[in-house]
C-alpha cells in the first residue's frame, strides 16, 4: 500500500476505536482494528504485530491427529479459539495456517490448530469432524470456532455435534459452504445459483480432475465414472437426482443439514467475488439458521484472504468486518 492509503486506513481504524461502546475495554477495539489492517493488507503495514509480542507455539496433545497451540504472550490467558484450516497439504504446518493462527493469537486468543487429515489430501469426509470435536473438548471454556474455506464444513458440523456444541460460544465461517451438493456442482461445472442469483466461473480442469481422483473411492463405480467424464449434462443429472451413494456422501458433509442445531452465535463472512466457494453458500446457510446469525458480504476479502488494501475506501465493509472481530473478542466475556 502507498503511504497515503496507509494513513487513510489507519484513520478509519481510529474512528472505529473511538466509536466502540464504552462498556467494552478500548484495548479490544484497538486489537480488532489492528488485526483487520494487518489481515486486509497482507501485513503491510504489520499493525497488530507492531503492538503485540509473538505468541508461544507448542504442541497440543489430541487423539488421532497432530495439533499446535498458539498462546498469546503475557500472563493472562487468551480467549479459547479453534482454527480449522481449509485445503492445506501441510495441515497445521502450512505457512498460511501458521500465519493466521499467530495473528489471531496476537489479537488475544489462545489458538488450537488441529491438522484435518482429509484436507491435507484434497479429500472431504465426515471423519474430518472428529479432530475438531477433540480440539473443542480439550478447551476449558466457551470457545470461538473459526472455519476457513472448506474447513468451515467440519467446523460447522462440529458446532452442531451434541458432544461439544455447548462448548462453542461463536462460529466464524470465512468463505465457507452450506450445501455439499451445491459446492460440488460449482467445483465441477463452475455454475452457482440461489434465490434468483446465478453465475458461472471457469475452473482449471486439472484442479477439478485432481479433486475427483482424491475423492472418487468413496463412490460406486457408476457414479465415479460420471464424475471422471466431467460431462456437464451428466454431472447435472447426477447432482439433481443423486443415487444413494452420492446422496449419503453429500448429506454427511453438508452443514445445511445441521444448521438449526448450532446453538452458538454464527458469523458468515464471504467475499462477493469469491471464485473458490460462491458467496451464495453463505446466503444459503444464513437462511437456514437466521437467528443469532450475522452475514457479512464484502469486497475487501477475495476467498479467505484480504485484497491487499484494494477497495479499502468502502467504509461499510471495513466497519462490518471490524464489528465481527470485535464481537469475537468479546465472546468469553459473556
Amino acid at each position: 500500500m502507498h503511504q497515503p492509503e496507509v494513513a487513510r486506513l489507519s484513520a478509519l481504524v481510529l474512528a472505529l476505536v473511538v466509536a466502540a461502546p464504552v462498556a467494552r475495554p478500548a484495548w479490544s477495539a484497538v486489537l480488532a482494528g489492528a488485526f483487520l489492517v494487518e489481515f486486509l493488507t497482507h501485513g503491510r503495514p504489520a499493525a497488530l504485530s507492531a503492538l503485540t509480542a509473538p505468541p508461544d507455539r507448542r504442541p497440543l496433545a489430541l487423539p488421532g491427529t497432530q495439533a499446535d497451540l498458539y498462546a498469546r504472550a503475557g500472563l493472562d490467558a487468551g480467549r479459547p479459539l479453534v482454527l480449522v484450516h481449509g485445503l492445506a497439504p501441510d495441515g497445521k504446518d502450512d505457512g498460511r495456517v501458521r500465519d493466521a493462527a499467530a495473528l489471531l493469537a496476537r489479537a488475544g486468543f489462545d489458538v488450537a490448530v488441529p491438522t484435518i487429515p482429509g484436507l491435507t489430501h484434497g479429500r472431504l469426509g465426515p471423519e474430518d469432524v472428529e479432530p475438531v470435536v477433540d480440539a473443542l473438548a480439550a478447551r476449558d471454556a466457551k470457545t470461538v470456532l473459526v472455519g476457513v474455506s472448506v474447513g468451515a464444513g467440519p467446523a460447522l458440523l462440529a458446532a452442531a455435534d451434541p458432544r461439544v456444541r455447548d462448548r462453542v460460544g461463536a462460529v466464524l465461517s470465512l468463505g465457507g459452504y452450506a450445501s455439499a451438493r451445491e459446492v460440488l456442482r460449482f467445483w465441477l461445472t463452475g455454475t452457482y445459483s440461489y434465490e434468483g442469483i446465478r453465475g458461472r466461473v471457469e475452473h482449471d480442469p486439472v484442479l477439478v480432475r485432481t479433486f475427483v481422483r482424491a475423492n472418487s473411492d468413496r463412490l460406486e463405480p457408476a457414479s465415479r465414472a460420471i464424475l471422471e467424464t466431467a460431462d456437464p449434462e451428466a454431472l447435472g443429472h447426477l447432482l439433481d437426482a443423486p443415487p444413494p451413494d452420492v446422496q449419503r456422501y453429500l448429506d454427511a458433509l453438508s452443514p445445511l443439514r445441521v444448521a438449526p442445531a448450532i446453538g452458538a452465535r454464527l458469523f458468515l463472512v464471504h467475499g462477493r467475488a469469491d471464485h473458490a466457494v460462491p458467496f451464495t453458500e453463505s446466503l444459503r446457510l444464513a437462511a437456514a439458521r437466521p437467528d443469532r446469525t450475522t452475514l457479512v458480504l464484502v469486497g475487501l476479502v477475495e476467498h479467505v484472504e484480504g485484497t491487499g488494501g484494494r477497495g479499502w475506501q468502502d467504509f461499510r465493509d471495513v466497519f462490518a468486518l471490524w464489528r465481527v472481530m470485535y464481537a469475537l473478542l468479546g465472546v468469553s466475556r459473556g
